[in-house]
């Protein structure tokens, strides 16, 4: 038993960076873009968040926790909105290509992490010496009271805060997909933008909004990693390929904000899975790293051949709309 809970312990750990990359997927897909800068967003988020943090407590004498993690939260979603910002303003406005737009923002927001990563750990004094203990602490922070009763308390109430956020989150944004007027808008711009405009929908407003709070929502998962997951702490390349396993969600999980909370678990746990198999090799390792993308084209192929609507991306995903083009 002791065994299982540490494994859903330490899959939950590995997701919930994983979902808040697919939330911020799914709002900016529903609108009809596709923003493969998802995985240069989370790193933009993450370090802004612990720059913020550090600028904090380095300048504080005695800093408060609360305190740090209300700037480390505003930095990262807000410089991760930016890179949502930029992103809309080439692909919307200027008309350029999406995919190489995305792409480009994620080579870029990944070496702006590693630059920034390394000037600040030179700025605390040298490698491994960046250090907002107050803050991380703050992040990691469990439930009081609830953590401590037996197995449920371990396995549902022993994670810091964003965890919940991101589950709250995932439950806020399918109620507002399905049952607002807003939601359905945004649902109507990505499926047909053309009919959208006809009927008197901003469709330039909602993509523009949709991708910058979605790369702000992507941009948590980074502050997750550094903050609850790591404990306040940097390293370069740290996030791996986590997320390409975001922007993997997103097909997994349908379109489907809830669908996403229990395939990020599932994909957390498949993601760290080669650690509790004794006996594989280096080459074994990996093979088990790459089952989330392997469920997922499982899963693609499945619904492509049942070619039920609802399992289907958004009709104008990855397209452009020109309104003179109508």
């Amino acid at each position: 038993m002791g065994f299982l809970v540490i494994f859903i312990q330490k899959a939950i750990g590995q997701g919930i960076g994983i979902l808040y990359g697919a939330l911020g997927e799914i709002m900016t897909e529903k609108s009809g873009n596709l923003n493969l800068g998802i995985p240069g967003m989370m790193y933009m988020g993450g370090i802004a968040g612990l720059i913020g943090a550090f600028l904090y407590e380095n300048g504080t004498a005695n800093p408060n926790g609360l305190v740090g993690l209300l700037i480390s939260f505003v930095c990262a979603f807000v410089c991760a909105a930016l890179g949502g910002l930029v992103y809309s303003v080439l692909t919307i406005t200027l008309r350029a290509n999406q995919n190489v737009t995305g792409l480009a923002l994620t080579t870029f927001g990944v070496g702006f992490g590693n630059f920034f990563g390394g000037s600040l750990a030179k700025l605390a004094g040298g490698v491994g010496q960046i250090s907002v203990a107050v803050t991380g602490a703050a992040y990691k922070t469990p439930i009081p009271g609830l953590s401590k009763f037996g197995v449920i308390g371990q396995i549902f109430f022993s994670y810091g805060f964003l965890t919940y956020l991101a589950v709250a989150l995932a439950l806020a944004l399918a109620f507002f997909l399905a049952k607002t007027r807003r939601g359905l808008n945004l649902r109507a711009v990505g499926e047909s933008p053309a009919t959208a405009d006809a009927a008197g929908i901003n469709v330039t407003a909602y993509k523009y909004l949709a991708t910058c709070l979605g790369g702000g929502i992507s941009g948590l998962g980074g502050l997750y990693f550094v903050m609850e997951y790591s404990g306040g702490t940097w390293t370069n390349n740290g996030f791996g390929d986590r997320g390409w396993l975001a922007i993997a969600l997103v097909i997994f999980a349908l379109w489907k904000p809830v669908n996403a909370i229990w395939g990020s678990i599932l994909f957390g746990g498949l993601y760290i899975l080669y650690l509790y198999i004794p006996g594989l090799d280096r080459g074994a390792q990996e093979i088990f790293k790459a089952l989330p993308y392997v469920v997922t084209i499982v899963v693609l192929v499945i619904t492509s051949l049942r070619k039920k609507r609802e399992y289907q991306p958004p009709q104008s995903l990855g397209l452009p709309y020109f309104r003179e083009e109508r």
